[in-house]
């Protein structure tokens, strides 16, 4: 036997009478014939500069970014990545590293993910952050059944206004671990805050600022919330924070979101990360790890994982969660985006794609068969097509290579011939004055 050679005839015989079956096909007769491959057909081989030439023929016919005009946000952002950041996580320390399970000689990495730990906590107003989450639905689904753990309850508050994608794997969460939803209803792209009545019998109220529809929620409707033993928990956009108010400045029990716009580019679709901060009174119910920083015998400053919350290294039943691994690579993208913009920086491209994201909405109210739900909104807001169909729209513009935002009346009953519309600092005012022009030809 030799690695990577195939089996032989005689090995694969073996296998099959072990397993009461005569042919290798036998081991697929549960698929219908009728989508099964028959001829491959496959071309003769390329050599490697052929290969190149015919890949990258092929990457042509993508539609990107880089070779369109595009307002897609809705929860993945074309945002400003400065080259340095790929440079820094594609040294070789860092990029083949999954997790520190060996501490006395991570120490690289778990700095890494305790000066993650510190900037999110900066940016959110929170006590103490955990190293990080797969993405941002995971982090709401997370959070939720923490507050469940809390004030063991089992009913929790949702914002209708909150991700769609989010609310599936919310979903999904609370389906296996007994939780039941309510959601609460918007009107004009915000919710319904103050139409909370009875928030003590849920473990939490989950919220999104700004929410899916880009608006940027009253908090001062939250003081039921505030009062109540529901926690808060808010889902947000780190980038928004430079302009924003830090959640716990409203009262936030529980902060979480997604940090693709810190640094990490599209990708179409991942990977993302998610990231959990909280008061320090619920430190113990945090998911995931957390890196701490203390002394070796020497007394030296030393990083260690101070807490691990997962099965991996507790008892199982005991565990928070089971499926929480820390995404470290994309959250050190995460820490050197925001090391290297800082607190001006952030501002900076955040104002930018406020100032642009109105410049365009008022450009689109001009138009009559347009109407812009809301004007509070800081870089993404929602328009209602009055003459013509979302999808009619879309193709329209497509052809004219413009991605002009995400169908409403797809993911919202309530929401027909609206879209969703994101500005960012990668969208020039030229860019924007292309598609404001091509929007009048096209309706």
């Amino acid at each position: 036997m030799h690695n990577y050679s195939a089996h032989t005839e005689e090995i694969r015989r073996e296998m099959l009478d072990a397993i009461n079956l005569d042919s290798v096909e036998d081991l697929f007769l549960q698929i219908n014939s009728a989508v099964k491959t028959k001829d491959f057909n496959l071309p003769k081989g390329l050599s490697e500069q052929d290969a190149v030439k015919k890949l990258i023929q092929m990457a042509s016919k993508n539609k990107t970014a880089q070779n369109t005009i595009s307002f897609l946000g809705g929860g993945v952002y074309n945002r400003y990545i400065p080259a340095c950041i790929n440079t820094i996580i594609e040294r070789s320390e860092f990029i083949t590293s999954y997790t520190p399970y060996q501490p006395e000689i991570s120490q690289g990495t778990l700095q890494a993910i305790f000066d993650y730990q510190t900037l999110i906590c900066n940016l959110t107003g929170m006590d103490v952050s955990n190293a990080s989450v797969y993405d941002g639905a995971t982090a709401c689904a997370e959070a939720a059944l923490m507050a469940s753990r809390l004030t063991k309850k089992s009913r929790i508050l949702v914002s209708e206004a909150l991700n769609p994608e989010y609310k599936k794997v919310l979903e999904t969460y609370c389906y296996g671990a007994d939780l039941k939803i309510d959601y609460l209803e918007v009107q004009n792209g915000a919710t319904c805050l103050d139409k909370v009545t009875d928030p003590d019998k849920y473990a939490c109220l989950l919220i999104q600022n700004p929410n899916y529809f880009g608006c940027v929620e009253n908090t001062a409707d939250l003081e039921k919330i505030n009062n109540s033993q529901a926690k808060l928990i808010v889902c947000i956009d780190p980038i928004n924070m430079a302009i924003l108010k830090s959640p716990s400045e409203y009262g936030a029990d529980i902060t979480v979101g997604d940090f693709q716009s810190l640094g990490l580019s599209m990708n179409f679709g991942g990977p993302h990360g998610g990231f959990i901060a909280c008061k320090s009174a619920y430190l113990r119910q945090l998911p995931g790890r957390i890196v701490g920083l203390t002394t070796d015998k020497d007394g030296k400053e030393a990083f260690t994982l101070t807490l691990q919350t997962r099965e991996q290294h507790i008892k199982r039943e005991k565990a928070t969660s089971n499926i929480c691994t820390n995404n470290a690579l994309m959250a050190l993208a995460a820490t050197v985006y925001l090391s290297v913009m800082g607190a001006q920086g952030l501002k900076e491209a955040v104002n930018i794609s406020m100032q642009r994201a109105h410049y365009m909405a008022e450009k689109l109210a001009e138009i009559p068969e347009i109407s812009v739900i809301s004007k509070n909104f800081v870089n993404e807001f929602v328009i209602k097509l009055n003459t013509i169909s979302s999808n009619e729209f879309i193709q329209k513009l497509v052809a004219k290579n413009i991605f002009i935002g995400i169908n409403l009346s797809e993911k919202f009953n309530y929401a027909k011939n609206h879209m969703l519309i994101c500005v960012t600092e990668m969208n020039s005012v030229e860019d924007i004055d292309i598609a404001v022009e091509e929007i009048k030809n096209s309706i």
